[in-house]
């Protein structure tokens, strides 16, 4: 079930000011971007890069994952291991806000999302 439309535009609200904060520079979007999609009530954010063994092929690299679980209020926290599968973000495994998500990558405090 897809998240409804309220908690859709806090999340847009929320992305879009940690996207601008955190996309690299322009002259090198070309190279390396950030963006962020809505998929069901999951809010994923993810590198844009060329890929390195064929630069004309573009990909979409999943870095951190935030699951809206409607019965108890919160998101539960992802990030995607080296193995490719997501796993619970043990130091903070859910947040009350998608703000709180967004702040959590941003500090990183366990280098868990930017490496």
């Amino acid at each position: 079930m897809a998240i409804d439309i309220l908690t859709t535009a806090e999340v847009i609200e929320a992305m879009e000011k940690f996207i601008y904060k955190r996309r690299p520079p322009l002259e090198i979007r070309h190279q390396l971007d950030l963006s962020y999609k809505i998929d069901n009530q999951s809010v994923i954010i993810y590198e844009i890069r060329p890929r390195w063994n064929n630069p004309t092929e573009i990909m979409n690299i999943e870095i951190a994952k935030a699951t809206f679980v409607k019965t108890q209020q919160h998101w539960n926290v992802f990030w995607k291991r080296s193995d490719l599968k997501w796993h619970t973000f043990q130091p903070k495994p859910n947040v009350k806000t998608i703000k709180e998500f967004a702040d959590l990558m941003d500090e990183d405090r366990h280098n868990c999302f930017w490496g």
